[in-house]
């Protein structure tokens, strides 16, 4: 076992450490007037309150599935599953519960200027973004070590990664139906039929909306992005076991790069700052660049330590980095307010929502074509690089180190993330608890920015998942074509003239539709519940509009919560079923098509809803900033551009924060269940 290995676990506890450390930065900060503690204290109740409520019942079907998984595999994957579930869950309520404490340090630090409330935000969100990293790297490194760090103890681990898998799924589709039919419901009763602003506090759903920005922004990416850097982790080391013969530390080198990622990442954290120009993504691109910077340096060091500094693998980890940054940009193109396509559906608002819908649709679809040609290269040269046309096992080993390094970045990836919610319940709290107007003027650019970072980030997370599926899917094949071996039969070819591969494809590419399909319609009625509700409070509680009458947000916050508990089941057994009853029915081979159909349509549905709908969210904010006549015209009546606007975000709300960042999850999901079955499909 090679003694950099170690330096896998210790990197993750250095991480919590340092996440700790920003623990006691935020909450020794002043949380504001009574009024705001009030708020933010009505904020974290509803968000406790759900996440454990979701906990509890998942936690009644990891039960059941663990004891499945040591009656049907081995106690050693149950003990996995029921490690990965708890770590993964870990980490999303570790980050929710800072980030419903940062939000209201932050509104009061605006007080102090954009600098102050930015670092409270940024460093907020970096307790998340640091805990996944440390606690996704120490787990999987932890368990590897223990079970013995041998080629035995990697097959043992795939348990850790579909608990990880199981968690997140759940974490995405609960907290995402939870959050969109809370803004949904919120927006279309207050903002259009009231004509209240947003975050009003006479709006009963108000606590109801921001309570969703934690439980589906903060704590469903943690969970998301925990898994998938578990998952493709997982998948690179499994891939590593066949090549142990050309590079004998293959198995634990994308452990140790992600082991210096959390350290770039630390480093990166602290270059978070406002330059002379006031760019707020600016500041937060340049620690991200920094982060990317070290971890380049520290790879190349370790490919020369533990690799024999084969050129190839280091050029593998750099496209890692690389499609990582032009995800970033290109996501960034597609969803800030200073570029053209969001400009583009402002524009077709002013002629009604119809075509702003149109137009929205249109900029999503187109919005799929740069990154999935960015993916295409990044998998061809980390294939080549790697001699993939002479061994194409070390082409493949290649394709999921880029995977690997991509996602070693994580904790500065998902630190960007997280500051959003924060962010955006910061302007909610400063609204409600009627701050002064200079207060909202930072809260309001800090917000802004945080949902381009939130679409950012997300389009990482597709791509990592992209990437990570197709080492999950090459770990499959070479599992199945070692089992095959064993028993002298002829290994695994997927030829488009089978009908079981055909089937295969099929069925995986309708699957993701049907997926959407489930938590699309979820997120409309669990919103109609709340239009309800809020139209009953305004009819039936006098003095609510006239500021006198308390609304009752309880109330908004149990019904979208027990709405979301009970949505979200059936399309999580849609994606643990799916390949067990296609590979049970039809084999490996129709199992092997189904998982390339996922993975292709999957790509390219979650890449369509999440950047068009996140377009969707900055023209309204793009016209909300004064474009196109604002809100209202001169005469005080409501802007129908900004009302057509208004729709457009309504229609994309369910579809970049729901439906689309949950494809990933289902990816992984239904890649992980493939690999755990494929012995008892043979």
């Amino acid at each position: 076992m090679n003694s950099l290995l170690y330096s896998a676990p210790l990197a993750g506890i250095i991480g919590l450490a340092f996440a700790g450390y920003l623990v006691l930065y935020i909450l020794k900060l002043d949380a504001g007037s009574e009024r705001m503690k009030a708020i933010a204290s009505a904020i974290q109740e509803g968000a406790m309150a759900y996440l454990n409520r979701q906990y509890r019942t998942v936690a009644v079907i990891a039960v059941i599935l663990a004891i499945l998984l040591a009656l049907a595999i081995s106690v050693e994957i149950a003990i996995g599953f029921i490690l990965g579930a708890v770590l993964s869950a870990a980490a999303g309520y570790l980050g929710m519960s800072i980030s419903v404490r940062s939000n209201v340090r932050c509104a009061n630090a605006a007080k102090e200027g954009l600098q102050k409330a930015l670092s409270v935000a940024f460093r907020g969100g970096a307790v998340t973004g640091i805990s996944v990293a440390s606690l996704a790297l120490l787990g999987v490194s932890g368990l590897f070590i223990a079970f013995g760090g041998d080629v035995e103890a990697v097959e043992k681990i795939i348990g850790f990664g579909f608990g990880a898998s199981l968690i997140s799924l759940f974490a995405r589709v609960g907290g995402g139906i939870y959050t969109k039919a809370a803004d949904v419901g919120t927006d279309l009763v207050g903002k259009v039929e009231a004509g209240i602003p947003e975050d009003d506090p006479r709006n009963p759903g108000v606590i109801a909306d921001n309570v969703g920005d934690n439980v589906g922004d903060c704590a469903g990416m943690a969970a998301d992005l925990f898994e998938t850097y578990v998952v493709t982790v997982l998948g690179a080391m499994l891939i590593g076991v066949t090549v142990l013969s050309v590079f004998p530390n293959a198995v634990a080198y994308p452990l140790v790069l992600g082991a210096a990622a959390i350290f770039a990442s630390i480093i990166g954290i602290f270059f978070v700052k406002l330059g002379k120009s006031g760019n707020i993504m600016g500041a937060m691109y340049k620690g991200a660049i920094v982060a990317g910077g070290i971890s380049a340096i520290l790879f190349y060091i370790i490919t020369q330590v533990m690799m024999d500094g084969n050129i190839g693998l280091f050029i593998s980890a750099l496209v890692g980095l690389g499609v990582t940054a032009a995800m970033i940009m290109i996501t960034d193109y597609y969803t800030s307010l200073s570029h053209s396509p969001v400009k583009e559906i402002a524009n077709a608002s002013v002629t009604g929502p119809g075509t702003n819908i149109i137009t929205g649709l249109s900029v999503g679809l187109r919005s799929t074509a740069l990154p999935v040609l960015v993916i295409s290269a990044g998998v061809l040269i980390s294939y080549y690089v790697m001699g993939g046309a002479t061994d194409p096992i070390l082409g493949l080993y290649g394709i999921a180190i880029a995977a690997a390094a991509m996602l070693s970045v994580t904790g500065i990836i998902i630190s960007i993330d997280s500051y959003g919610p924060i962010t955006d319940n910061a302007g909610g709290i400063a609204e409600m608890a009627e701050m002064p107007k200079e207060v909202r003027d930072i809260t309001d650019p800090l917000d802004a920015v945080g949902n381009t970072t939130k679409a950012v980030t997300k389009g990482y997370a597709i791509g990592s998942a992209a990437l990570g599926a197709l080492a999950l899917y090459a770990a499959y094949s070479s599992e199945v074509n070692r089992l095959l071996a064993e028993q002298e039969l002829p290994p695994l070819l997927l030829v488009l003239s089978d009908p079981l591969v055909l089937i295969g494809l099929f069925i995986g590419g309708m699957i993701p539709f049907l997926f959407a399909s489930f938590l699309m319609g979820a997120v409309g009625r669990a919103a109609s519940t709340i239009v309800s509700e809020i139209r009953r409070q305004f009819k039936e509680i006098p003095g609510i509009m006239e500021g006198k009458a308390k609304p009752d947000y309880g109330r908004c916050v149990d019904i979208v919560t027990i709405a979301a508990q009970k949505e979200m089941v059936v399309p999580g057994l849609l994606a643990v079923l799916s390949p067990v009853f296609v590979g049970y029915i039809f084999g490996p081979i129709a199992l092997g098509g189904l998982l390339i159909g996922v993975i292709i349509s999957g790509l390219l549905l979650a890449l369509m809803m999440t950047t068009g709908g996140a377009a969707w969210d900055n023209a309204k904010k793009y016209i909300e900033s004064g474009n196109l006549g604002g809100k209202r015209l001169p005469d005080g009546r409501p802007n129908p551009t900004h009302a057509a606007a208004v729709v457009g975000d309504t229609v994309g709300d369910p579809t970049k924060d729901t439906a689309g960042p949950a494809i990933n999850p289902l990816i992984k999901v239904m890649n992980i269940v493939a690999i755990l079955i494929a012995a008892l499909i043979l």
